[in-house]
């Protein structure tokens, strides 16, 4: 469906616009609107530091609570600022313990092979009210042709967990090089090759989600802490924050504009799932209030997905009205096969996000045809009509490929796109979307 983003006529290109399909990753653009529009491009979340002893040259005589707020984007580097932060404040030695609280979010028991068997690859990842670095380890190889070995670091550093730190090298093409590895993930507490690493594929990396995620944020933190100077004479673990405890810091995440361009740019599942929590936590006569204030609240209730589909239900009833069907939505990040919307619904709430006074936000967290995120592989060449012209997301199960998002023509107008291809042949409808964004793209061009 391609519609001009003016109103002023009607659908340029429209078949069977009223049909629901899967929308996989393009789903996304439901909930960070739903997003933007009820919680502000400027809203934030934020973990908060509690302590339950005295503080006096360096030391903590008890324990440091950390209590989750479902932060996206609680990763390595903004954790350590966190933790240099409370070291100024006085916390360098915890004779105690550190208690993890993630009760912010309650959430079903998760698998991660469920949906596709892959559960060491980062994008199953489960949402959390404590995510730290999205559960994942990053391995980094790096050849060492004198010994004959590859050498393997990581991040971060896990306490606990032993990894095998060299790895013979191999001749031959670099091809499948982490199939050659031959890695065992099999124990929580280590990290085991027993293949060879090719030596022409020079420094490379990992990205693994960790194979016991339950135990990945204690690891993490312990790790990090002590990685930053601190101590610890006790030992993480997840625990409840008890009412009445002192609160000695405050970490705010990255602004929701910021974290939804990391969702659409680069489909990043598991904080499409955070967001669409955090909707969840929004009680209705909380909107409002939220919208108006100066800096973060605290939602008025735990993020459960029945309580998140709930609220984008009246939400979408109240942006849309009874014209569309309201989508179905198992997560909001696409990663199911379940959800569905109608490209023609799709193209509606594009149309009223155009119109928002926080559109323009909306749009610059979209991908960029041929420039940048999921969509640069559309429309790379420079002489293409649509290159740098087209704010998309992009889609793609085993049996869908989607695109949908805003073309600027060469006749001055925008349109608003959206497609899919439902099939079990999808991914050979791919070319046939990208030609529909450079044709959209092309409207207005002199015809020789």
């Amino acid at each position: 469906m391609v519609v001009p983003v003016d109103g002023l006529i009607g659908p340029r290109v429209q078949h069977r616009a009223d049909e629901l399909v899967n929308p996989a990753s393009v789903m996304k653009l439901v909930t960070t609107y739903a997003a933007m529009d009820m919680l502000g491009p400027d809203f934030t979340w934020t973990t908060r530091f509690y302590v339950d002893g005295d503080i006096a040259d360096g030391v903590l005589y008890g324990n440091l609570y950390i209590r989750g707020g479902g932060d996206p984007k609680l990763v390595l580097e903004r954790i350590q600022e966190t933790f240099w932060a409370l070291h100024s404040k006085g916390v360098q030695v915890i004779l105690g313990d550190m208690v993890l609280d993630h009760s912010a979010f309650d959430l079903p028991p998760h698998d991660p092979a469920a949906f596709d068997g892959e559960a060491l690859r980062p994008y199953n990842a489960a949402p959390d009210g404590l995510l730290v670095n999205f559960k994942s380890v990053i391995l980094k190889f790096e050849p060492d042709r004198r010994a004959g070995v590859a050498r393997v670091t990581s991040e971060p550093p896990l306490a606990g967990l032993d990894i095998q730190e060299t790895i013979p090298l191999a001749g031959g093409g670099c091809g499948d090089w982490r199939g050659g590895l031959a890695a065992d993930y099999s124990k929580p507490e280590k990290i085991r090759f027993e293949g060879r690493y090719p030596r022409r594929c020079g420094k490379q990396l990992w990205a693994v989600a960790y194979q016991d995620p339950d135990t990945y944020s204690a690891r993490a933190l312990e790790g990090l802490w002590r990685a930053s100077g601190g101590a610890l004479t006790g030992h993480s673990r997840y625990g409840l924050t008890p009412p009445g405890l002192k609160l000695l810091h405050e970490a705010h995440s990255l602004p929701l504009k910021d974290i939804i361009a990391d969702v659409n740019q680069w489909s990043n599942n598991v904080m499409a799932q955070q967001v669409f929590l955090t909707l969840g936590q929004v009680a209705p006569d909380q909107v409002q209030e939220l919208r108006a204030a100066d800096g973060p609240l605290t939602p008025m209730r735990k993020g459960r997905f029945e309580h998140s589909k709930e609220v984008l239900r009246n939400w979408w009833v109240r942006t849309l009205g009874l014209r569309y069907s309201t989508p179905v939505v198992e997560n909001g990040s696409g990663l199911s096969r379940t959800e569905r919307l109608t490209p023609g619904a799709l193209a509606a709430l594009l149309l009223k996000a155009a119109q928002h006074p926080h559109g323009q936000a909306f749009v610059d967290s979209l991908s960029v045809a041929g420039v940048k995120g999921t969509a640069a592989r559309i429309a790379r060449s420079p002489n293409n009509a649509a290159h740098g012209k087209a704010w998309l997301k992009t889609g793609t199960l085993d049996d869908v490929s989607g695109v949908a998002g805003y073309v600027q023509a060469l006749d001055g107008q925008r349109y608003v796109i959206a497609a899919f291809v439902n099939d079990a042949q999808a991914r050979q409808g791919r070319p046939a979307l990208d030609a529909l964004v450079e044709w959209t793209a092309s409207l207005g061009a002199t015809r020789p």
